[in-house]
Protein backbone atom coordinates (compact mmCIF):
# COMPACT_ATOMS: atom_id res chain seq x y z
CA UNK A 1 0.00 0.00 0.00
CA UNK A 2 1.44 3.35 -1.07
CA UNK A 3 0.92 6.76 0.49
CA UNK A 4 0.81 10.18 -1.12
CA UNK A 5 3.68 12.56 -0.47
CA UNK A 6 1.60 14.78 1.85
CA UNK A 7 0.51 11.73 3.86
CA UNK A 8 4.09 10.49 4.14
CA UNK A 9 5.26 13.92 5.28
CA UNK A 10 2.59 13.89 7.96
CA UNK A 11 4.09 10.66 9.28
CA UNK A 12 7.57 12.13 8.99
CA UNK A 13 6.57 15.08 11.17
CA UNK A 14 5.06 12.73 13.78
CA UNK A 15 8.43 10.97 14.04
CA UNK A 16 10.48 14.14 14.38
CA UNK A 17 11.71 14.40 10.79
CA UNK A 18 12.01 17.92 9.37
CA UNK A 19 9.70 18.63 6.43
CA UNK A 20 8.72 21.87 4.66
CA UNK A 21 5.49 23.58 5.66
CA UNK A 22 2.80 22.68 3.14
CA UNK A 23 -0.92 22.63 2.48
CA UNK A 24 -3.04 20.16 0.48
CA UNK A 25 -5.60 21.53 -1.96
CA UNK A 26 -8.31 19.98 -4.12
CA UNK A 27 -9.23 23.12 -6.08
CA UNK A 28 -7.30 25.91 -7.75
CA UNK A 29 -8.73 28.53 -5.37
CA UNK A 30 -7.76 26.40 -2.35
CA UNK A 31 -4.22 26.11 -3.75
CA UNK A 32 -3.89 29.89 -4.07
CA UNK A 33 -5.28 30.31 -0.54
CA UNK A 34 -2.73 27.77 0.72
CA UNK A 35 0.12 29.71 -0.88
CA UNK A 36 -1.16 32.94 0.66
CA UNK A 37 -1.29 31.30 4.07
CA UNK A 38 2.24 29.90 3.72
CA UNK A 39 3.61 33.32 2.81
CA UNK A 40 6.68 34.13 0.77
CA UNK A 41 6.99 35.06 -2.88
CA UNK A 42 7.57 31.66 -4.54
CA UNK A 43 5.89 28.28 -4.19
CA UNK A 44 5.87 24.81 -5.72
CA UNK A 45 2.66 23.03 -6.71
CA UNK A 46 3.12 19.25 -6.61
CA UNK A 47 0.70 16.71 -8.12
CA UNK A 48 -0.16 13.96 -5.64
CA UNK A 49 0.03 10.60 -7.39
CA UNK A 50 1.50 7.23 -6.46
CA UNK A 51 4.40 7.44 -8.89
CA UNK A 52 7.90 8.84 -9.06
CA UNK A 53 9.26 10.98 -11.86
CA UNK A 54 6.69 13.75 -11.33
CA UNK A 55 9.18 16.55 -11.90
CA UNK A 56 10.24 15.38 -15.35
CA UNK A 57 6.60 14.75 -16.27
CA UNK A 58 5.49 18.30 -15.42
CA UNK A 59 3.82 17.31 -12.16
CA UNK A 60 5.86 19.73 -10.04
CA UNK A 61 5.63 23.41 -10.98
CA UNK A 62 7.38 26.45 -9.56
CA UNK A 63 5.24 29.55 -9.25
CA UNK A 64 6.07 33.17 -8.37
CA UNK A 65 2.57 34.58 -7.96
CA UNK A 66 -0.73 33.51 -6.42
CA UNK A 67 -2.36 33.60 -9.87
CA UNK A 68 0.35 31.26 -11.16
CA UNK A 69 -0.30 28.88 -8.25
CA UNK A 70 -4.01 28.80 -9.10
CA UNK A 71 -3.21 28.29 -12.79
CA UNK A 72 -0.77 25.44 -12.09
CA UNK A 73 -3.18 23.72 -9.70
CA UNK A 74 -6.04 24.10 -12.17
CA UNK A 75 -3.96 22.50 -14.92
CA UNK A 76 -2.94 19.55 -12.75
CA UNK A 77 -6.17 18.83 -10.88
CA UNK A 78 -8.44 16.52 -12.85
CA UNK A 79 -5.66 15.55 -15.28
CA UNK A 80 -3.84 12.25 -15.55
CA UNK A 81 -0.11 12.42 -14.96
CA UNK A 82 2.03 10.08 -17.05
CA UNK A 83 5.52 9.36 -15.70
CA UNK A 84 8.11 6.67 -16.34
CA UNK A 85 6.58 4.72 -13.44
CA UNK A 86 3.00 4.70 -14.79
CA UNK A 87 1.42 3.13 -17.86
CA UNK A 88 0.40 5.18 -20.87
CA UNK A 89 -2.88 6.27 -19.26
CA UNK A 90 -1.15 7.72 -16.21
CA UNK A 91 -2.69 8.32 -12.79
CA UNK A 92 -5.46 10.79 -11.86
CA UNK A 93 -4.51 13.94 -9.97
CA UNK A 94 -7.10 14.64 -7.28
CA UNK A 95 -4.97 16.75 -4.94
CA UNK A 96 -1.95 19.02 -5.07
CA UNK A 97 0.53 19.88 -2.35
CA UNK A 98 1.55 23.54 -2.11
CA UNK A 99 4.85 24.38 -0.41
CA UNK A 100 7.02 27.48 -0.17
CA UNK A 101 10.21 27.29 -2.22
CA UNK A 102 13.24 26.05 -0.26
CA UNK A 103 16.75 27.44 -0.78
CA UNK A 104 18.86 24.38 -1.62
CA UNK A 105 22.61 24.02 -1.40
CA UNK A 106 22.83 20.26 -2.10
CA UNK A 107 20.51 17.34 -2.84
CA UNK A 108 21.12 14.01 -1.09
CA UNK A 109 19.31 10.67 -0.90
CA UNK A 110 18.34 8.70 2.21
CA UNK A 111 16.12 5.64 2.65
CA UNK A 112 15.41 2.77 5.03
CA UNK A 113 14.06 -0.47 3.62
CA UNK A 114 13.64 -4.14 4.38
CA UNK A 115 16.49 -6.10 2.77
CA UNK A 116 14.94 -9.56 2.58
CA UNK A 117 18.08 -11.20 1.23
CA UNK A 118 20.16 -9.97 4.17
CA UNK A 119 17.29 -10.33 6.68
CA UNK A 120 18.09 -6.85 7.91
CA UNK A 121 16.83 -3.33 7.63
CA UNK A 122 19.19 -1.48 5.32
CA UNK A 123 19.83 2.25 5.24
CA UNK A 124 20.86 3.64 1.86
CA UNK A 125 22.36 7.05 1.22
CA UNK A 126 23.89 8.91 -1.68
CA UNK A 127 25.42 12.31 -2.35
CA UNK A 128 23.65 12.20 -5.74
CA UNK A 129 20.03 12.69 -4.71
CA UNK A 130 17.24 14.11 -6.84
CA UNK A 131 15.39 13.18 -10.00
CA UNK A 132 18.13 10.97 -11.48
CA UNK A 133 18.73 8.65 -8.51
CA UNK A 134 17.60 5.64 -10.58
CA UNK A 135 20.25 6.44 -13.19
CA UNK A 136 22.84 6.79 -10.44
CA UNK A 137 21.95 3.33 -9.10
CA UNK A 138 22.25 1.80 -12.58
CA UNK A 139 25.32 3.57 -13.89
CA UNK A 140 27.39 4.24 -10.75
CA UNK A 141 26.17 1.84 -8.06
CA UNK A 142 29.25 2.61 -5.98
CA UNK A 143 27.70 6.03 -5.33
CA UNK A 144 24.96 4.33 -3.28
CA UNK A 145 26.16 3.80 0.29
CA UNK A 146 24.55 1.02 2.33
CA UNK A 147 24.68 0.11 6.00
CA UNK A 148 22.66 -2.69 7.60
CA UNK A 149 21.05 -2.48 11.03
CA UNK A 150 21.67 -5.44 13.33
CA UNK A 151 18.22 -6.16 14.84
CA UNK A 152 19.58 -7.14 18.25
CA UNK A 153 21.43 -3.86 18.83
CA UNK A 154 19.83 -1.36 16.47
CA UNK A 155 21.46 1.55 14.68
CA UNK A 156 24.90 2.41 16.06
CA UNK A 157 26.39 5.96 16.14
CA UNK A 158 29.34 4.90 13.98
CA UNK A 159 26.96 4.00 11.15
CA UNK A 160 25.56 7.52 11.03
CA UNK A 161 29.09 8.95 11.15
CA UNK A 162 30.25 6.65 8.35
CA UNK A 163 27.43 7.69 6.05
CA UNK A 164 27.47 11.34 7.08
CA UNK A 165 31.15 11.94 6.46
CA UNK A 166 30.98 9.98 3.19
CA UNK A 167 28.23 12.42 2.12
CA UNK A 168 30.50 15.35 2.91
CA UNK A 169 28.57 16.63 5.93
CA UNK A 170 30.18 18.49 8.82
CA UNK A 171 30.06 17.35 12.45
CA UNK A 172 26.78 19.09 13.33
CA UNK A 173 25.10 17.85 10.16
CA UNK A 174 26.29 14.30 10.84
CA UNK A 175 24.56 14.47 14.21
CA UNK A 176 21.38 15.68 12.49
CA UNK A 177 21.68 12.87 9.94
CA UNK A 178 21.85 10.34 12.80
CA UNK A 179 18.58 11.67 14.19
CA UNK A 180 17.01 11.41 10.73
CA UNK A 181 18.15 7.82 10.39
CA UNK A 182 16.71 6.94 13.81
CA UNK A 183 13.42 8.57 12.81
CA UNK A 184 13.25 6.61 9.57
CA UNK A 185 13.82 3.36 11.45
CA UNK A 186 11.10 4.17 14.01
CA UNK A 187 8.67 4.98 11.23
CA UNK A 188 9.58 1.85 9.27
CA UNK A 189 8.90 -0.32 12.32
CA UNK A 190 5.81 1.36 13.79
CA UNK A 191 4.06 1.72 10.43
CA UNK A 192 4.95 -1.79 9.20
CA UNK A 193 6.53 -0.18 6.15
CA UNK A 194 8.73 -1.89 3.61
CA UNK A 195 10.30 1.35 2.37
CA UNK A 196 10.70 4.86 3.77
CA UNK A 197 12.51 7.19 1.37
CA UNK A 198 13.62 10.83 1.25
CA UNK A 199 14.58 11.98 -2.23
CA UNK A 200 15.80 14.57 -2.20
CA UNK A 201 17.06 15.10 1.31
CA UNK A 202 18.28 18.67 0.91
CA UNK A 203 20.96 20.61 2.66
CA UNK A 204 19.55 24.13 2.86
CA UNK A 205 21.62 27.29 2.54
CA UNK A 206 21.44 27.58 6.34
CA UNK A 207 23.07 24.15 6.72
CA UNK A 208 19.94 22.26 7.87
CA UNK A 209 18.76 18.91 6.53
CA UNK A 210 15.20 18.89 5.22
CA UNK A 211 13.04 16.12 3.70
CA UNK A 212 11.93 17.87 0.52
CA UNK A 213 10.09 14.77 -0.69
CA UNK A 214 8.80 11.70 1.12
CA UNK A 215 7.81 8.21 0.07
CA UNK A 216 6.33 5.49 2.28
CA UNK A 217 5.38 2.00 1.10
CA UNK A 218 3.41 -0.07 3.62
CA UNK A 219 3.48 -3.87 3.76
CA UNK A 220 0.07 -5.02 2.52
CA UNK A 221 0.31 -8.10 4.73
CA UNK A 222 0.41 -5.90 7.85
CA UNK A 223 -2.20 -3.28 6.96
CA UNK A 224 -4.83 -5.20 8.94
CA UNK A 225 -3.13 -4.07 12.16
CA UNK A 226 -2.64 -0.48 10.98
CA UNK A 227 -6.22 0.76 11.12
CA UNK A 228 -5.33 4.46 11.05
CA UNK A 229 -2.98 4.06 8.10
CA UNK A 230 -5.43 1.85 6.21
CA UNK A 231 -7.79 4.86 6.07
CA UNK A 232 -5.18 6.72 4.03
CA UNK A 233 -5.59 4.35 1.07
CA UNK A 234 -6.49 6.15 -2.15
CA UNK A 235 -8.35 3.72 -4.43
CA UNK A 236 -8.20 6.18 -7.35
CA UNK A 237 -4.48 5.39 -7.61
CA UNK A 238 -5.00 1.64 -7.94
CA UNK A 239 -6.01 -0.60 -10.81
CA UNK A 240 -9.83 -1.04 -10.65
CA UNK A 241 -9.42 -4.73 -11.45
CA UNK A 242 -7.08 -5.21 -8.50
CA UNK A 243 -9.60 -3.47 -6.23
CA UNK A 244 -12.41 -5.70 -7.52
CA UNK A 245 -10.22 -8.76 -6.97
CA UNK A 246 -9.55 -7.78 -3.36
CA UNK A 247 -13.30 -7.57 -2.72
CA UNK A 248 -13.60 -11.23 -3.76
CA UNK A 249 -10.44 -12.29 -1.87
CA UNK A 250 -8.56 -12.93 -5.08
CA UNK A 251 -4.86 -12.21 -5.55
CA UNK A 252 -4.71 -10.32 -8.85
CA UNK A 253 -1.96 -8.18 -10.35
CA UNK A 254 -2.35 -6.63 -13.78
CA UNK A 255 0.56 -7.08 -16.21
CA UNK A 256 1.22 -5.91 -19.76
CA UNK A 257 0.76 -9.10 -21.79
CA UNK A 258 -2.19 -10.60 -23.68
CA UNK A 259 -2.59 -14.06 -22.12
CA UNK A 260 -4.93 -14.20 -19.14
CA UNK A 261 -3.92 -16.67 -16.42
CA UNK A 262 -6.07 -18.18 -13.66
CA UNK A 263 -4.20 -20.51 -11.33
CA UNK A 264 -4.54 -21.79 -7.76
CA UNK A 265 -1.50 -21.22 -5.59
CA UNK A 266 1.08 -18.47 -5.88
CA UNK A 267 3.95 -20.83 -6.69
CA UNK A 268 2.05 -22.59 -9.46
CA UNK A 269 0.92 -19.20 -10.79
CA UNK A 270 4.52 -18.03 -11.02
CA UNK A 271 5.56 -21.27 -12.73
CA UNK A 272 2.67 -20.92 -15.17
CA UNK A 273 3.67 -17.38 -16.11
CA UNK A 274 7.28 -18.48 -16.53
CA UNK A 275 6.29 -21.24 -18.93
CA UNK A 276 4.02 -18.91 -20.89
CA UNK A 277 6.98 -16.55 -21.23
CA UNK A 278 9.27 -19.45 -22.18
CA UNK A 279 6.89 -20.42 -24.99
CA UNK A 280 7.07 -16.87 -26.37
CA UNK A 281 3.94 -15.44 -24.81
CA UNK A 282 3.33 -12.62 -22.35
CA UNK A 283 1.04 -12.98 -19.31
CA UNK A 284 -1.67 -10.34 -18.91
CA UNK A 285 -1.97 -10.91 -15.19
CA UNK A 286 -1.07 -12.84 -12.09
CA UNK A 287 -4.20 -14.36 -10.59
CA UNK A 288 -4.26 -16.82 -7.70
CA UNK A 289 -7.76 -18.01 -6.83
CA UNK A 290 -6.47 -19.61 -3.63
CA UNK A 291 -6.80 -23.04 -2.13
CA UNK A 292 -10.30 -22.93 -0.69
CA UNK A 293 -12.35 -21.26 -3.38
CA UNK A 294 -15.91 -21.55 -4.69
CA UNK A 295 -17.55 -21.63 -8.09
CA UNK A 296 -18.76 -18.06 -7.51
CA UNK A 297 -15.26 -16.75 -6.81
CA UNK A 298 -13.90 -18.58 -9.84
CA UNK A 299 -16.59 -16.96 -11.96
CA UNK A 300 -15.61 -13.53 -10.66
CA UNK A 301 -11.95 -14.30 -11.35
CA UNK A 302 -12.73 -15.35 -14.90
CA UNK A 303 -14.77 -12.20 -15.53
CA UNK A 304 -11.93 -10.15 -14.08
CA UNK A 305 -9.47 -11.61 -16.58
CA UNK A 306 -11.80 -10.97 -19.50
CA UNK A 307 -12.41 -7.36 -18.43
CA UNK A 308 -8.90 -6.63 -19.74
CA UNK A 309 -9.40 -5.72 -23.40
CA UNK A 310 -5.83 -6.78 -24.25
CA UNK A 311 -6.47 -10.45 -23.42
CA UNK A 312 -6.38 -12.60 -26.56
CA UNK A 313 -6.43 -16.03 -24.90
CA UNK A 314 -7.00 -17.47 -21.42
CA UNK A 315 -5.20 -20.26 -19.60
CA UNK A 316 -6.80 -21.94 -16.59
CA UNK A 317 -4.31 -24.13 -14.74
CA UNK A 318 -5.63 -25.84 -11.61
CA UNK A 319 -4.03 -28.47 -9.42
CA UNK A 320 -6.78 -29.78 -7.19
CA UNK A 321 -5.61 -30.25 -3.64
CA UNK A 322 -7.88 -28.38 -1.27
CA UNK A 323 -9.76 -26.86 -4.18
CA UNK A 324 -11.98 -29.17 -6.25
CA UNK A 325 -11.55 -29.16 -10.00
CA UNK A 326 -15.27 -29.61 -10.64
CA UNK A 327 -15.96 -26.36 -8.74
CA UNK A 328 -13.41 -24.61 -10.90
CA UNK A 329 -15.09 -25.98 -14.02
CA UNK A 330 -18.52 -24.82 -12.83
CA UNK A 331 -17.20 -21.31 -12.23
CA UNK A 332 -15.48 -21.13 -15.60
CA UNK A 333 -18.61 -22.31 -17.41
CA UNK A 334 -20.86 -19.84 -15.59
CA UNK A 335 -18.54 -16.91 -16.23
CA UNK A 336 -17.90 -17.80 -19.88
CA UNK A 337 -21.64 -17.90 -20.55
CA UNK A 338 -22.28 -14.65 -18.68
CA UNK A 339 -19.64 -12.62 -20.51
CA UNK A 340 -20.05 -14.38 -23.89
CA UNK A 341 -16.52 -15.73 -24.14
CA UNK A 342 -14.98 -14.71 -27.48
CA UNK A 343 -11.29 -15.56 -26.95
CA UNK A 344 -9.59 -18.98 -27.03
CA UNK A 345 -9.60 -20.90 -23.74
CA UNK A 346 -7.10 -23.56 -22.64
CA UNK A 347 -7.78 -25.54 -19.47
CA UNK A 348 -5.56 -27.90 -17.50
CA UNK A 349 -7.14 -29.67 -14.52
CA UNK A 350 -5.30 -32.15 -12.33
CA UNK A 351 -5.95 -33.49 -8.86
CA UNK A 352 -9.14 -33.65 -6.78
CA UNK A 353 -12.19 -34.40 -8.94
CA UNK A 354 -10.26 -33.51 -12.10
CA UNK A 355 -12.11 -36.09 -14.20
CA UNK A 356 -15.46 -34.68 -13.10
CA UNK A 357 -14.24 -31.18 -13.93
CA UNK A 358 -13.09 -32.19 -17.39
CA UNK A 359 -16.43 -33.93 -18.00
CA UNK A 360 -18.34 -30.76 -17.08
CA UNK A 361 -16.22 -28.75 -19.49
CA UNK A 362 -16.73 -31.30 -22.27
CA UNK A 363 -20.52 -31.10 -21.85
CA UNK A 364 -20.60 -27.31 -21.62
CA UNK A 365 -20.40 -26.65 -25.32
CA UNK A 366 -17.65 -24.09 -24.79
CA UNK A 367 -14.99 -23.76 -27.47
CA UNK A 368 -11.95 -24.76 -25.44
CA UNK A 369 -8.90 -26.98 -25.53
CA UNK A 370 -7.61 -29.12 -22.70
CA UNK A 371 -4.01 -30.05 -21.90
CA UNK A 372 -2.40 -32.88 -19.98
CA UNK A 373 0.80 -31.10 -18.96
CA UNK A 374 1.65 -27.52 -17.99
CA UNK A 375 4.13 -27.21 -20.85
CA UNK A 376 1.49 -28.34 -23.34
CA UNK A 377 -1.03 -25.90 -21.85
CA UNK A 378 1.42 -23.00 -22.17
CA UNK A 379 2.23 -23.91 -25.77
CA UNK A 380 -1.45 -24.19 -26.71
CA UNK A 381 -2.44 -20.85 -25.17
CA UNK A 382 0.50 -19.01 -26.77
CA UNK A 383 -0.40 -20.48 -30.19
CA UNK A 384 -4.02 -19.46 -29.62
CA UNK A 385 -3.06 -15.90 -28.69
CA UNK A 386 -1.02 -15.62 -31.88
CA UNK A 387 -4.12 -16.51 -33.87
Amino acid sequence: MNLHEYQAKGLFAQHGLSVPAGRVAETADAAAAAARELGGDAWVVKAQVHAGGRGKAGGIRRCTSLDAVAEAAGALLGSRLVTHQTDASGLPVGRVLVEAVTSIERELYLAALVDRAARRVAIMASASGGMDIESVARQTPEAILVTQVQPAIGLMPWQARRLGYALGLDKAQVGELGKLMQGLLRLLETADASLVEINPLVLTDSGALLALDAKVNLDDNAVYRQAALAKLRDPTQEDPRELAAAEHQLNYIALNGDIGCMVNGAGLAMATMDLVQLQGGAPANFLDVGGGTSAERVAEAFKLILSDGRVRAVLVNIFGGIVRCDLIAEGVIAAAREVALDVPLVVRLEGTRAEEGRALLAKSGLALRTAESLTEAARLVVDAARG
